[in-house]
């Protein structure tokens, strides 16, 4: 009890400065901040040329506006630090006994294999590389979309690793598997938060808003976060509370991105028939009603497109 007494007392700015800037960051995500650029009606929307030639400027808006949100949290905030907040420290409070389990319970090869495979999905380079290929995709179809997906997506990813660089310099927690999973902070380490955990769930936030009324991208993006996010852990290269933090600030700044530089005419075809997209899609069929004379029923057609 001494210990994880001393444990809270010495790292609660850890998990206070986390839960704050997350979870401020995702509650300021629900409306535009101040001085965010405001979707106004436009004679020729073009919102992909503007984000391009805007990228650099609007990654240092993104971080002045991140970094402030601590001191810009509402009353009405607590609906999402609260629960962020005790899960943080529930989980820092039991790392070291949650780690243990895996340390001690010997080297399963096949596990280990299967958490480090899943967990290239969170990778940089895998991240980045599918953002831009959302981008060339856009700009070969025209489908602007797409187009959009990849700038926010790199937009996104960037922000994100600028946060989660800044609180690994600021924590220095050695991973699991060095200093026996004591899960010790300033000790030489860049375990908290999980890099991989935030870099999947920055991408997957901005996709799943881009696609929200198509189902299979929007929890297929989830799920593949959600999964790199526990392969972090399962492979020994986290403790839990580092693949919390990480996943809620990519959600955080994912959905930040999204609501600020997302351009809402292109919204306008989903509000016209919110299900549109969702019929469209080469998973699912287009159901349409008939009547058969003949038989003086009614029925229905299913067809795919293919």
């Amino acid at each position: 009890m001494n210990y994880y007494r001393q444990v809270a007392k010495r790292f609660s700015f850890v998990a206070t400065l986390a839960v704050l800037l997350t979870l401020s960051t995702v509650a300021n995500a629900q409306t535009p901040a101040a001085g965010a650029p405001q979707s106004t009606p436009t004679p020729s929307p073009t919102p992909a040329p503007s984000l391009e030639k805007k990228f650099i400027s609007n990654i240092l808006h993104d971080q002045r506006a991140i970094w402030t949100s601590p001191f810009s949290a509402r009353r009405s905030d607590i609906k999402w630090l609260v629960p962020l907040g005790i899960s943080t420290g529930a989980l820092l409070g039991t790392d070291r006994n949650t780690t243990a389990e895996l340390l001690e319970g010997g080297t399963h090869q096949t596990r280990l294999n299967v958490s480090h495979d899943i967990a290239r999905i969170g990778s940089f380079y895998t991240v980045i590389g599918t953002a831009a290929g959302f981008y060339l995709v856009g700009r070969a179809k025209s489908d602007q979309r797409a187009r959009e997906t990849g700038v926010l997506g790199a937009e996104a990813l960037i922000d994100a690793n600028i946060v989660t660089a800044s609180l690994k310099l600021v924590t220095q927690r050695p991973r699991p598997i060095f200093d026996n999973g004591r899960g010790r902070f300033r000790a030489d380490g860049n375990s908290f938060p999980s890099g991989h955990a935030t870099n999947a769930w920055a991408l997957a936030t901005v996709i799943a808003q881009e696609y929200k009324h198509r189902p299979l991208i929007k929890w297929g993006a989830y799920s593949l976060a959600a999964a790199v996010s526990i392969s972090r852990y399962t492979g020994r290269n986290h403790f839990l509370s580092d693949a919390l933090v990480g996943s809620a600030i990519g959600y955080g700044v994912g959905r930040y991105v999204y609501r600020v530089h997302h351009d809402k005419s292109l919204d306008n075809d989903d509000d016209d028939a919110g299900i549109t997209s969702f019929r469209k899609s080469k998973f699912f069929p287009m159901i349409t009603p008939e009547y058969s004379r003949v038989a003086r029923a009614y029925g229905a057609r299913l067809s795919w497109s293919f």
